[in-house]
């Protein structure tokens, strides 16, 4: 509640400036006379103590009085729309909308949303020398996108680059009204979705080899960058990390990456595939854009489950769908390596992911069936202290006797639980683990 209130606060001071520039511009670009006509006489709102998150990220980033603008320009339609209406101003010559004035009207939305080409005049007028700095705001490499701020969408192909509309982000939009981190959540445009879990480490089991593996990448979450820099190879290694989790299913690999983003305070975030792929060309590129443009400047983790029906092998044919599919998969490499994050691709199977990204692997790391003793651990973590099992349950043996991974094994106790409460038991008995173990057997098209 205080950084709202803090932010509302601040935002008022700067929405007043942008009032007070933005009237100025008029007053210049029409020549009214008196009145001020150079908008840099309005210094903006001092923000040297200001506590608000809004200033925080100001600060943070040395921002000028153009990025200021440009900024304020992109919240308003979000905090203060009726503070852009100015610019609805009709041209009595043409009967229509200043070209100059740039914006365009959402669906719903009765205000005016700004496009690069509103910055601009607010900030140039009709000075071409100036218009062309204020195109630097919206390069790449400015860290309005670096950081991931502001969002350029381009309406149509072949416009004028400043007729792009200029959009906040919206974990950045979060910060600056409500103060609270944005995580996105899955939808149409982000097919994602941030996966979590109750356990903690002692709930994994694993062979000591595939665990020093993952603490590996545990490493470099935590201190990755400043690890290469102390060994001087910051220059000779790209910034990420990609790791292949295979072996059969049921064996920890989610379970793993969801561990690794609780250990180091990491949102991992599960890419559903079914919605990334399409059979349009040119749109699964769209969705894995989607998915690595915001997470490009996030600490995330991408966990691309069942990696095989996206990061598959390429063909030899010549058919224009086997084009497509190996320009798909050109594509995934591209962004996979160049992304600064950690990825992470989980398959059954080694061999069906293409040797391109194979290469490219930092880890490749092997979840194998686990053996007996750790089918015991694994028993005793599902029922500590024997707890509502019968006298006749023998841990021991039904770990030496039945290889099961630890998924199955979830799966049979849940069956075994849902047994024993159906027939209105307090415990469960060998016959209820028997029965989910057969169960998970048939599954797997073996035999008891």
């Amino acid at each position: 509640m205080d950084a709202l209130k803090a932010n509302a606060a601040s935002l008022e001071r700067e929405i007043a400036w942008f009032g007070d520039v933005l009237a100025t511009r008029f007053h210049a670009y029409f020549l009214h006379d008196g009145g001020p006509h150079d908008i840099r006489n309005h210094t903006p709102p001092d923000i040297g103590v200001d506590p608000s998150p809004f200033a925080q990220a100001v600060r943070e980033h040395s921002m000028n009085f153009d990025e200021r603008l440009v900024l304020i320009l992109t919240l308003l339609p979000h905090v203060r729309p009726q503070a852009l209406d100015l610019l609805f101003t009709a041209n009595k010559n043409t009967e229509r909308s200043y070209t100059e004035f740039g914006g365009w009207k959402g669906k719903n939305h009765a205000g005016l949303m700004p496009t690069c080409e509103t910055a601009a005049f607010i900030l140039a007028g009709d000075d071409l020398a100036r218009r062309f700095e204020v195109l630097r705001l919206f390069d790449p490499e400015h860290f309005f996108s670096r950081y991931t701020i502001l969002r350029l969408e381009q309406k149509i192909d072949g416009e004028p680059a400043l007729s792009a509309a200029l959009n906040v982000e919206n974990d950045f939009l979060d910060r600056c009204t409500s103060g609270q981190q944005h995580k996105p959540d899955y939808s149409a445009g982000f097919p994602a979705k941030r996966i979590t879990t109750q356990l903690d480490w002692s709930d994994l089991v694993l062979a000591p080899e595939v665990l020093e593996e993952i603490d590996n990448i545990r490493i470099w979450l935590k201190d990755g960058a400043q690890v290469m820099q102390r060994w001087h190879l910051d220059k000779s290694v790209k910034p990420g990390y990609r790791g292949l989790f295979y072996g059969p299913p049921g064996t920890g690999k989610t379970l793993t990456a969801t561990l690794l983003g609780k250990a180091t305070d990491v949102d991992v975030y599960r890419i559903d595939l079914s919605k990334i792929v399409s059979k349009y060309i040119g749109e699964t590129e769209k969705n894995m854009a989607n998915v690595f443009d915001q997470a490009q400047n996030k600490n995330w983790i991408l966990f691309f489950d069942e990696a095989d029906a996206l990061f598959g092998k390429r063909t030899e044919g010549s058919s224009s769908n086997d084009r497509h599919a190996n320009q798909e998969i050109a594509y995934l490499l591209q962004r996979i390596e160049d992304f600064p994050g950690v990825a992470i691709l989980a398959s059954n199977l080694k061999s069906n992911i293409d040797e391109a990204f194979s290469r490219r692997f930092q880890s490749a790391i092997y979840f194998p069936i686990p053996d007996a003793l750790q089918r015991l651990r694994l028993w005793k973590n599902l029922f500590p202290q024997r707890r509502h099992l019968a006298d006749d349950v023998n841990l021991e043996d039904l770990a030496e006797d039945n290889m099961l991974s630890g998924g199955a094994l979830i799966n049979v106790a849940r069956y075994a639980a849902m047994r024993a409460e159906r027939q209105g038991r307090q415990t469960i008995s060998k016959d209820d683990l028997l029965r989910g173990i057969k169960k998970e057997f048939i599954k797997e098209g073996r035999t008891i």
